[in-house]
């Protein structure tokens, strides 16, 4: 028998996301992702490579991968959340430029189901967790089936990779400002979940990379969760975040939200 009330929410799946970053002709770029229209959860977005925690993310031996004595609390996310970006875009946020044959047969075993750690280890590979720095941390709204808990990181890209789709769940990447991907939401010719289209506000205005890098949060904590709320008000309904949460605007009327 379950211990969930019947109208009880959800519990969020603990989740991760990377956003790397470069400077571009026109300033700060991101790497976004497009995903197959065929999934259950935003198809057909743009959104930045991430996706759950798994188990294997826990593993006490990433520790060795941390510099110094004791890793970050959010070291799970982190694996995480390189994990994803190896498998949806082909790209991997690593101490040492990797060369091409190493990083295609990378990802040729994760594909062939070996697990992230080893597959490193097999390549000779190490990931640098430290060059992350965690934005966010937004969570879906209550009222909805699927529900995610996640840690949004930047990190600038690494030198010498190009984004690989193989077509599962991402069908597409791009390198583009934050501004073009509002631009073209805007015009209709791009999807945006509600968390990707604040962090793209969010990041908008920073001319470039270390502008970018100067909005994550400090300190080993957590960043505390923003959680959007459906407030009705005199003019309708509203998602509104919690004041104070580093993002703007906090109120944004409903009928131009996309959670899913």
């Amino acid at each position: 028998m379950s211990d969930t009330a019947p109208d009880a929410p959800v519990p969020p799946h603990p989740a991760a996301t990377l956003i790397l970053l470069r400077d571009g002709p026109e300033g700060l770029e991101l790497l976004a992702i497009e995903r197959h229209a065929g999934l259950r959860f935003a198809p057909g977005a743009t959104v930045f490579p991430g996706g759950r925690l798994e188990a294997a993310d826990h593993d006490p031996s990433w520790r060795e991968h941390w510099p110094g004595a004791g890793a970050r609390a959010d070291l799970a996310h982190r694996v995480a959340a390189v994990r994803e970006c190896v498998e949806e875009c082909g790209i991997l946020l690593s101490c040492d430029p990797p060369q091409a044959a190493t990083l295609a047969g990378l990802r040729a075993a994760m594909a062939a189901g070996k697990g992230f750690g080893p597959a490193l280890a097999q390549a000779g590979l190490a990931p640098a967790l430290e060059r992350m720095a965690p934005l966010a941390r937004w969570v879906t709204p209550e009222m909805l089936p699927r529900r995610f808990d996640t840690l949004f990181f930047l990190a600038p890209a690494p030198p010498g990779q190009e984004p690989f789709c193989d077509g599962g769940e991402a069908v597409g990447s791009l390198w583009a400002t934050p501004c073009r991907l509002l631009a073209e939401e805007k015009a209709g010719r791009r999807r945006l979940v509600f968390a990707t289209r604040m962090v793209l506000l969010r990041l908008a205005g920073c001319a470039d990379m270390v502008a970018a890098l100067a909005c994550a949060a400090t300190g080993e904590a957590l960043p505390s969760p923003i959680l959007p709320l459906l407030i009705e008000t005199a003019a309708g309904p509203v998602w509104r975040i919690p004041a104070a949460c580093g993002f703007l605007p906090l109120e944004t009327s409903a009928e131009h939200v996309r959670l899913g």
